[in-house]
């Protein structure tokens, strides 16, 4: 296990080797993780070589995007000899088998650090990994690293974060989104082959949005949050990143499923999401919610929603205007305090400033108006499916506006004026607990992606991912890269020194 060091890296481009690299590993990194499953079961591949094609990439590339704030190299490698020795007696644990998978670094794994990208949590070394984690690896996935975040998954930029702000692939003055932006940058950048994230207001979409990835957030307590740092334990879900629909399929496969130790977890009978995303979309009625998920679109976002709204049209049995139910009034910042509660007495200097200045008003959360608010939410879920009376699906912008540079994003979040995190489209169906996808269709005149997101009533993840795929095969948005080389320069940004302040 280690950190990728500056010094390291320089050492790895002398005699041009980072161009070596990067062609060596060019093939198997480029494919998805469904591709490399496939070889993987049929032996044209190890996990081994899996494994070494990543981190070769990672050598390279990690340095300018700044996804891991841990890359587990010699971890990863035993697991792969281990693993290999596996396929070559023919037993295979699941379609996961071999397949290096990031970890968002709020998740716990055991023995490694898990920082939730914070000072406060610098030296924190689980004992038990977090059940997803436990999951996966019974599946024979591969941890080949964690992934950098917003810190304490308390904002939607990633540009906040002890460990350095995340940089976008496509521009890499951009933040990726967040908090989920580690886990984004290095699926994009090809850094692995899936990547899990957390999603509380967006943070699986956002990021996979402005990423050009696939963001999955599953229906809320479908798949397990135990062992995972909570924002808000009430709103909080896990799910897959990953580059095509399919790879989301898969993952979820291994992830759903009731924990009776999680409090969130709820029973749903078992489901095979792949066979599911391969139900015919024919009939699905669509939903358009215009106000407010439109609301003052940049044009260029407006422009590709609209046209795979009417590509969707003309796949199934048509789209009208709808309307959702409004979740302002719900208000749950005090589970966040909750948590932070002992940390933050004990060492509130080690918050990073846009962190801590939230913190100071979470305490005044109270009681009566925390406690309607969780009726409220309650009342919703049971609720929620009714809205889907007349209509299966709905689809949207997942955010209305791209990303802002990093730079712009550190100033606002540094402001004295304490805000929420920008959240715009994808905060409410959180709120909902319903299955929401974020998928790749188009690019703005800046070369920036651009995400639709697809969402229906609860458990009907199969529905989404149905329909999310005929998209995505129909118009092949997914398989464009990042234009990142290994010689793309690193533009600096404005000084950082403040934005972290020593106890």
């Amino acid at each position: 296990m280690f950190a990728i060091s500056r010094r390291a890296f320089s050492a790895s481009l002398l005699g041009g080797a980072a161009s070596l690299l990067a062609q060596d590993s060019e093939d198997l990194t480029a494919l998805s993780l469904t591709e490399m499953s496939a070889r993987v079961h049929a032996r044209t591949v190890t996990p081994t070589q899996l494994v070494t094609a990543c981190l070769r990439r990672i050598e390279i590339y990690n340095p300018k995007v700044n996804a891991f704030i841990t890359v587990l190299r010699e971890q990863a490698l035993a697991e792969a000899k281990q693993l290999d020795e596996e396929q070559k007696a023919g037993k295979f644990r699941s379609a996961l088998h071999g397949i290096p998978i990031a970890l968002k670094d709020n998740i716990d794994t055991a023995g490694i650090r898990t920082t939730a990208a914070s000072a406060v949590f610098d030296d924190r070394f689980p004992t038990e990994d977090a059940e997803v984690v436990r999951r996966l690896k019974l599946a024979g996935a591969i941890d080949i690293g964690k992934a950098n975040l917003h810190e304490f998954a308390f904002g939607g930029t990633s540009a906040t974060s002890y460990f350095g702000p995340v940089r976008n692939p496509w521009s890499l003055e951009r933040a990726t989104g967040g908090s989920s932006g580690g886990s984004a940058a290095a699926v994009a950048t090809r850094l692995c082959y899936g990547a899990l994230g957390t999603d509380t207001g967006g943070s699986i979409r956002t990021p996979s949005s402005w990423c050009g990835v696939v963001g999955l957030m599953p229906t809320y307590g479908l798949v397990p949050i135990r062992g995972i740092v909570p924002l808000s334990v009430s709103l909080d879900h896990c799910g897959p990143i990953t580059r095509t629909v399919e790879d989301a399929a898969l993952m979820l496969n291994t992830l759903a499923g009731y924990d009776r130790l999680d409090i969130t977890s709820v029973e749903h009978a078992r489901e095979d999401y792949v066979a599911g995303m391969n139900q015919p979309i024919g009939n699905l009625r669509l939903g358009i919610p215009r106000a407010p998920f439109f609301d003052w679109c940049d044009p260029d976002i407006a422009k590709a929603v609209e046209e795979a709204i009417q590509l969707l049209s003309t796949m199934t049995k048509g789209a009208k205007d709808v309307v959702l139910p409004p979740v302002d009034e719900i208000r749950l910042n005090g589970e966040t305090y909750a948590y932070h509660e002992e940390y933050y007495k004990r060492s509130a200097g080690r918050y990073m400033l846009p962190t801590r200045r939230a913190l100071e008003h979470g305490g005044d959360a109270k009681a009566p108006d925390y406690i309607r608010s969780l009726w409220k939410l309650e009342l919703m879920r049971r609720t929620i499916d009714d809205t889907f009376s007349d209509f299966d699906l709905v689809v949207l912008p997942t955010r209305r506006h791209t990303p802002r540079t990093i730079d712009n994003a550190i100033k606002r979040e540094e402001n004295d004026k304490p805000r929420d995190p920008e959240l715009e489209n994808t905060q409410a169906f959180d709120y909902y607990g319903v299955p929401a996808i974020s998928i790749p269709c188009g690019f703005t005149e800046k070369k920036l992606p651009i995400g639709l997101m697809i969402a229906g009533p609860r458990f009907s993840e199969g529905r989404v991912l149905a329909l999310a795929r005929a998209y995505q095969n129909a118009t092949g948005w997914h398989k464009q890269a990042p234009p990142i080389r290994a010689d793309t320069v690193v533009p600096k940004l404005a000084e950082l020194d403040d934005q972290f302040e020593k106890p």
